[in-house]
């Protein structure tokens, strides 16, 4: 199997989810996967002690668009046996950030160390899913094809609260000329599981975005001279209420750096 580092990301995108799956597993690659596995459901991830599953489960269910919830393990469990053969969410992301008290106080590339009987995994379903279907109907998504993260920001738009969760809704922007937003639309609304259709469509300062070129996640956009900004809600939005409910401790992906799983990105709601 080729060696895939972050250098060598085009080279990867054209394996297979088992191959992808292991390079991120040994550590060979810890870049962004947007564009990888094509076809194939990524998600986000949230990691939390049992207390606080309960109520995570219903801040997932009270908001649907940017949380759409997609597989949990049992607790204790480090498989998401519902979502492929072997995806074990210790090893199987390229990045982790770790929360302690509602700060992250690091990232890392396993989190073997930190795995206790008590935690239970979220997957949340991720807007890169349906960019396949946008690049397949010839729209440009200047990240992908720069080998870049998509830009993510925090708005004014609020979740409904749950327990201690709560806060803001995040967002990822893709810009596109305006005859082809609305195409953007309808495909994206094919894929509830990975977010929807948008949420926003226009000047961000309507939703609370005061500059595109300060992102709080992600890289700068290019220019957006002649193309229209398209928000997406956004699987990040668990991290800013794990911040907001200072939770001993929570383990979630790094912005960009997603589970792929093993199910077909047309496919009907999954098993959870």
């Amino acid at each position: 199997m080729v060696k895939a580092t972050a250098s060598n990301y085009t080279e990867l995108r054209s394996h297979s989810v088992e191959a992808v799956r292991q390079a991120i597993r040994t550590d060979q690659y810890t870049g962004h996967t947007a564009g990888l596995a094509p076809g194939k459901l990524q998600a986000n991830l949230a990691i939390l002690p049992q207390e606080y599953a309960l109520d995570f489960m219903r801040f997932c269910q009270r908001n649907p668009k940017p949380c759409p919830l997609v597989g949990v393990s049992e607790t204790g469990d480090p498989m998401l046996h519902t979502l492929g053969r072997a995806i074990d969410v210790r090893t199987d992301v390229p990045g982790y950030n770790i929360y302690r008290n509602g700060e992250m106080t690091g990232s890392q590339s396993s989190i073997n160390d930190l795995w206790s009987d008590d935690l239970v995994a979220f997957a949340l379903g991720c807007s890169f899913t349906f960019e396949n279907a946008l690049l397949t109907a010839g729209i440009a998504l200047w990240h992908i094809e720069d080998n870049r993260t998509v830009p993510m920001y925090r708005t004014s738009l609020q979740t409904i609260d749950a327990g201690a969760f709560g806060g803001g809704t995040v967002v990822s922007m893709r810009a596109m000329p305006a005859n082809r937003v609305e195409e953007a639309i309808k495909i994206s609304s094919r894929y509830p599981w990975a977010h929807g259709s948008p949420v926003h469509i226009g000047d961000p300062a309507e939703i609370g975005i005061a500059d595109l070129n300060q992102p709080d996640w992600g890289d700068q956009p290019p220019d957006l001279q002649d193309t229209v900004p398209v928000f997406w809600a956004c699987g990040v939005t668990p991290q800013n209420a794990i911040m907001r409910a200072k939770l001993p401790l929570c383990i979630t992906h790094t912005p960009g750096k997603m589970l792929i799983t093993d199910i077909d990105e047309t496919a009907e709601i999954p098993v959870i």
